[in-house]
């Protein structure tokens, strides 16, 4: 069994009913966009969602992966006191990630989770998909301060550690765009936001992950994203699969570009 699925997604809490109170209509395309990749996840009937957080616990020079039994989850830090998550998390395979990550030299570690609850960005795409499957376990992996290369090669871990223990898996690759979009925007604006967002967009809509390696790394902090190293994880995951890529939605109306991004394994194993 390999990876069936990648979906690369943002992460705005106000997208969330519960936080938006209304204004997530603004981003109506993204709601769409995240409807269908929730209904997509629920046609392959997952047993084990993988997902990277750029909010999860960080380190310069390791990666956290999820430790224990359950991982739960709410937004009362966005004033939502109703939604809540709490799923079970499949710790053979973090414990297999971590073993196989350590065996190709790679800083992969359960412990660095520290007891930490569920991110933001792990809670917002889960809440869609468990609306419409839930039937699954979870890997939560936070990024590092290491490089594009590094990510790329922990991605293939995490591949290499679903096809050895045979779970379907799909990958959620969380990560906002560009902050720094619209003067009026919480992080005021910079010409290497938008410049990023269409170098991002024009990737994905081609199906070409290889361009994630190849961007200016001034345009990339000056851009202020959160969401490339995750995106550079995704890659690793994929390689060496056929797979279809297709842009579903990109917007960026407050400030910050969400955008939503589609990866279909072909004729993935059974």
């Amino acid at each position: 069994m390999s990876v069936l699925a990648a979906y690369a997604v943002p992460h705005p809490p106000l997208i969330v009913p519960g936080v938006g109170r209304g204004e997530e209509r603004g981003i109506s395309a993204t709601i769409a966009s995240y409807e269908e990749v929730a209904r997509r996840v629920a046609a392959h009937r997952p047993e084990l969602v993988v997902v990277s957080s750029p909010h999860a616990p960080a380190y310069r020079d390791a990666w956290a992966i999820t430790d224990g039994r359950r991982l739960r989850g709410d937004l009362r830090q966005f004033r939502d006191r109703e939604d809540e998550l709490d799923c079970v998390v499949d710790d053979a395979f973090c414990a297999k990630a971590e073993e196989l990550a350590a065996a190709q030299g790679l800083a992969l570690f359960r412990r660095a989770w520290r007891g930490e609850p569920m991110d933001h960005a792990t809670f917002v795409p889960l809440y869609f998909m468990c609306r419409q499957f839930g039937d699954f376990q979870l890997a939560v992996v936070g990024l590092s301060g290491l490089s594009a290369h590094e990510h790329f090669e922990l991605g293939k871990v995490l591949a290499q550690t679903v096809a050895l223990l045979d779970r379907r898996c799909v990958y959620i690759a969380s990560g906002d765009w560009s902050h720094k979009l619209k003067e009026d925007g919480p992080y005021g604006f910079a010409p290497e936001g938008p410049r990023f967002d269409r170098m991002l967009a024009d990737t994905f809509a081609a199906n070409d992950l290889e361009q994630l390696f190849r961007y200016d790394e001034d345009i990339v902090e000056a851009a202020a994203e959160c969401g490339l190293r995750s995106f550079q994880i995704m890659a690793g995951a994929l390689d060496g699969l056929e797979y279809t890529g297709e842009l579903l939605s990109y917007e960026g109306p407050f400030g910050v570009g969400y955008g939503v991004a589609a990866f279909e394994v072909q004729h993935a194993a059974s």
